[in-house]
C-alpha cells in the first residue's frame, strides 16, 4: 500500500457562519495502489474495458488484501475528524430507548418484536393473553457472539404449538431454518440450510414450503443463482428428502413463492421471472392428487390472494388497473375473465389486509396513509381515523380476531402502536415510546417541484422550526427511485442528531418508486430510467433556487438502486453536491445480471445483452464507466459490507477503485467495507451506529461544518 499522508489545507474561508469558522481540511495524497489487468469485454461491436475485473473474486487474497488496504485509508482519515466521537456519542444515547412492534396472536399467545434501547438485535417477547406475564420467547442477541447472526423471519402454525423461524448469518441472503415446539422451546428436529428469498408456509402442523436454489459452483455469496425451487418438508424427515412441488427443470421460473390459505384449502404460488410481475397458481390441500390450475399467467401484472372464503378467492391485482384493485372469483374457475370487482380501482394505489372478518383498503394518498374498511361485498363501513399525516401499517389478522394492532409513524412521530377495535372502529393507544425528543420543536412540508420534462415530484423537507432560509443549511438529499418502491414518511433516529444540530432532511419520491402505480415505476425503468436522475437533480436544484441551502452543503445519499441513484447522479452532475454517499450501490450496469440474483431486476434496467440499443443506454449512465479522467467530484464515501450477496460489493470496489485513479481535486474519496455484514437487513445496532456516525462526520467535515460548535 502507498504512503498515505494528510496535507492540511486552509478551507472554506469565505463568509462563513457561526457553524462555518475557518477550518483546515484534510486531504488524502495517496490512495491504496489497485491493480489493473486487460481484460476487455465486446458488446455489438463495442468494446468496453474493464481493468477492475479481479475484484469481483470476493474470495481471492488479493482482493482481501485490497479491502484491508482501503479500510486503514477510510479508517484513519474518519478517526481524525474531531467531532466523530460526539457524534457517536449523540447517536448512542438517542438509539437508547425502548422500542416495539405490533403484537400479532399465535394460538393462546401474543408475540411482539422488542429491543431495550441498545440491543443489538431485537428480541421475541410472549405473553399468554393480553394480561399475562410476558416473558422473552427467542432472542437473537444468543445466535452468535458477535450479534450478526440476526432473525430472519417467523411462522407459526395456524394454532401457534410450532414455529419455523429463519435465520441469516452475517447478513447474507442465504438462510437457515429451525423448528421450535413453542410451549417448550425445544428444538423439533434437524436445522433446513441452503434457504434464500423464501419464508415457511405451513400445512397444518405435519410440514411446510419453502424455496431455495441450487448451491453455486462458483462463490455462494456472488455465484449466479437462477432456477428457483418450492419444496415441501415433512417434519421428522431428513432434508434430503424434501419433495420439489414447483419448479425446477420442469418449471423453470427465477423467484418462487408459496403461501397456505387460513383454512388450510389451499396452496397458492407466485412464481416470476423477475422483480416485476407473476404468475399465479393454485392447489387443492384438501383434494388428494390435486393438480395445480393456472390463476394468471404470463409476467405482465401482479397479482396476489388477499383472502378466502370457501370456495371464493380475493385477489389484489394491478391487471387492467395501474393502481390495484381488488377482485374475487370462485376457485374452480379462477380465470381473469371471470373476475368480479369488490373494491375497484382508483387515483390511489392500493394494499389490502383482512381481519375479522373485514376488509382494510390501505391507500396511498400523495405518499400518505389513508385506511379505508370494507365488507367482503365492497361496502364501505368507514373510513379509519389515523393519528395525524403519516405512514400506518399493520391491518391485518386472523377472520376470528376482535382486536388488530397497528403502527403508525411519520419524520417527528416515533413509531407508536394503536390497539384497534375491528367492529367499533376505536383507535386506542397502546404503546408509545418514550424518548429524549420533541417532536413540536420540528417541521414537516411537503412541496411539488417540477423535473426535466416538466413532471411534478412530491418532496417531504423535515427541519427545525423557524430555520433560516439562507442558502446554507447543511442539507442530506435521500431518495430511492426504483422496483415499485415507495419511500413513505417514517421516523428515524439516527435522522434525529442530523435535525437536531439545525440539518435539513429531504426526500423526493421519484420516478421508479411505486408512490403513484405502475405507471410511476415504468416512467423510471430500461429506457427511461434517465427520468429518476433527472428528477433527484431537479429536487437539488430546487432546494438551492429556494435557498435551503447551497452546492457546498448539500449532500446526497442513497442505498442498493438508490445507490445507483447517487452514483449515475454524481457522475453526470459532479458540481451538483459537495458529499456522495452511494450505499451498497448498483454501479456496474453492463454485468450485474450475471451475479446472484441480479438477472431478476432486468424489468427495472434491462440488460447489456437485450439490444444493441439497449446495451448503448446502460453504457451511458453506468457509474462505473462515466466516470471521467480529471473531473473534480464530490467528497465520496462509498459503503458497502463483505457479505452483501444482494449486491455483490464487487460493484462499489470497482466503482471507488476508479473513481480514486480518475479523480481530480482535494475531495477524499473513499470506501467503508463493513465486515461480517450483508445488505442491511440484521445489521447490528452498534454496527450501524458506527456507520451513520462515519457517514454524518465525513459529511459536516468536507461541508467546512462543525455541527456541535455554536
Amino acid at each position: 500500500m502507498k504512503r498515505v499522508s494528510y496535507l492540511l489545507l486552509l478551507s472554506f474561508a469565505m463568509a462563513c457562519s457561526e457553524k462555518e469558522k475557518q477550518t483546515e481540511r484534510m486531504t488524502i495524497d495517496n490512495y491504496p495502489e489497485t491493480q489493473k489487468v486487460d481484460t476487455v469485454d465486446t458488446y455489438f461491436g463495442t468494446e468496453v474495458a474493464d481493468p477492475y475485473r479481479w475484484l469481483e473474486d470476493d474470495r481471492s487474497a488479493e482482493t482481501e488484501a485490497w479491502v484491508e488496504a482501503q479500510n486503514e485509508v477510510t479508517f484513519g482519515y474518519l478517526n481524525q475528524i474531531p467531532f466523530r466521537g460526539k457524534i457517536k456519542d449523540r447517536l448512542t444515547e438517542l438509539w437508547n430507548y425502548s422500542k416495539e412492534g405490533s403484537p400479532r396472536k399465535h394460538g393462546e399467545y401474543y408475540y411482539t418484536y422488542k429491543n431495550d434501547g441498545l440491543q443489538n438485535q431485537w428480541v421475541v417477547h410472549r405473553k399468554k393473553g393480553m394480561d399475562g406475564e410476558e416473558e422473552v420467547f427467542l432472542d437473537p442477541n444468543t445466535f452468535s457472539e458477535d450479534a450478526t447472526t440476526s432473525l430472519a423471519g417467523t411462522s407459526f402454525t395456524e394454532d401457534g404449538s410450532l414455529l419455523a423461524y429463519l435465520i441469516s448469518e452475517g447478513g447474507s441472503d442465504w438462510r437457515k431454518i429451525i423448528v421450535m415446539n413453542t410451549e417448550d422451546k425445544s428444538i423439533v428436529e434437524d436445522t433446513l440450510k441452503d434457504v434464500k428469498f423464501s419464508g415457511a408456509s405451513w400445512k397444518g402442523n405435519d410440514g411446510f414450503f419453502y424455496s431455495s436454489y441450487d448451491k453455486p459452483k462458483g462463490s455462494e455469496l456472488s455465484a449466479k443463482t437462477q432456477m428457483h425451487k418450492l419444496y415441501y418438508h415433512k417434519l421428522g424427515t431428513p432434508q434430503s428428502e424434501d419433495e420439489l412441488i414447483f419448479g425446477g427443470e420442469e418449471m423453470p421460473r427465477r423467484y418462487i413463492g408459496a403461501s397456505v390459505s387460513e383454512d388450510n384449502k389451499f396452496l397458492f404460488v407466485s412464481a416470476s421471472e423477475s422483480t416485476s410481475g407473476n404468475e399465479l397458481y393454485l392447489k387443492r390441500l384438501d383434494q388428494p392428487n390435486s393438480e395445480f390450475k393456472p390463476v394468471v399467467t404470463g409476467f405482465d401484472s401482479e397479482s396476489y390472494v388477499a383472502e378466502t372464503k370457501g370456495d371464493m378467492l380475493y385477489i389484489v391485482t394491478n391487471m387492467d388497473a395501474p393502481n390495484k384493485r381488488l377482485v374475487k372469483v370462485d376457485s374452480n374457475n379462477p380465470a381473469p375473465e371471470n373476475w368480479v370487482d369488490v373494491i375497484p380501482e382508483t387515483d390511489n394505489v392500493l394494499s389490502v389486509g383482512t381481519a375479522g372478518g373485514y376488509i382494510f383498503a390501505n391507500y396511498l394518498v400523495d405518499v400518505k396513509t389513508e385506511i379505508y374498511q370494507y365488507d367482503f361485498d365492497g361496502k364501505e363501513i368507514r373510513k379509519v381515523e389515523l393519528p395525524g399525516i403519516g405512514t400506518a401499517g399493520g391491518f391485518g389478522g386472523e377472520k376470528e380476531d376482535t382486536t388488530l394492532f397497528y403502527s403508525f409513524t411519520s419524520f417527528t412521530y416515533p413509531s407508536a402502536i394503536f390497539q384497534f377495535d375491528i367492529e367499533s372502529g376505536e383507535s386506542k393507544l397502546y404503546w408509545k415510546p418514550a424518548i429524549d425528543f420533541n417532536p413540536e420543536a420540528f417541521e414537516t412540508k411537503q412541496v411539488f417541484y417540477e423535473s426535466k420534462d416538466g413532471t411534478k415530484i412530491p418532496m417531504f423537507i423535515t427541519h427545525k422550526k423557524g430555520l433560516e432560509l439562507n442558502g446554507k443549511n447543511p442539507t442530506y438529499l435521500y431518495a430511492y427511485g426504483g422496483f415499485n418502491v415507495s419511500l413513505r414518511p417514517s421516523f428515524s433516529v439516527a435522522r434525529l442528531v442530523w435535525l437536531e444540530q439545525g440539518g435539513i432532511y429531504a426526500q423526493p419520491n421519484l420516478r421508479g418508486g411505486g408512490e403513484y402505480g405502475e405507471a410511476w415505476h415504468k416512467a423510471g425503468t430500461k429506457m427511461q430510467k434517465q427520468n429518476v436522475f433527472d428528477d433527484f437533480i431537479a429536487a437539488a436544484e430546487y432546494l438551492k433556487a429556494q435557498k435551503y441551502t447551497d452546492t457546498q452543503h448539500l449532500a446526497i445519499s442513497g442505498g442498493s438502486n438508490g445507490g445507483l441513484l447517487v452514483g449515475a447522479t454524481m457522475t453526470q452532475r459532479p458540481d451538483l453536491c459537495q458529499v456522495a454517499l452511494p450505499a451498497v450501490g448498483v454501479m456496474d450496469m453492463l454485468r450485474y445480471h450475471t451475479f446472484t440474483a441480479g438477472a431478476g431486476w432486468a424489468y427495472d434496467y434491462g440488460t447489456s445483452e437485450d439490444s444493441k440499443e439497449m446495451f448503448e443506454y446502460l453504457y451511458g449512465y453506468s457509474p462505473v464507466h462515466n466516470i471521467k479522467e480529471g473531473v473534480e467530484y464530490p467528497a465520496t464515501l462509498v459503503t458497502t459490507a463483505d457479505h452483501d450477496d444482494r449486491v455483490v460489493p464487487a460493484h462499489s470496489f470497482k466503482f471507488a477503485a476508479n473513481l480514486q485513479e480518475k479523480h481530480a481535486g482535494e475531495n477524499p474519496v473513499l470506501i467503508r467495507i463493513e465486515t461480517n455484514a450483508g445488505h442491511g437487513a440484521g445489521k447490528p445496532t452498534d454496527k450501524i451506529i458506527d456507520e451513520q456516525a462515519d457517514k454524518y462526520a465525513f459529511t459536516w467535515y468536507n461541508m467546512g461544518v462543525n455541527p456541535f460548535e455554536k
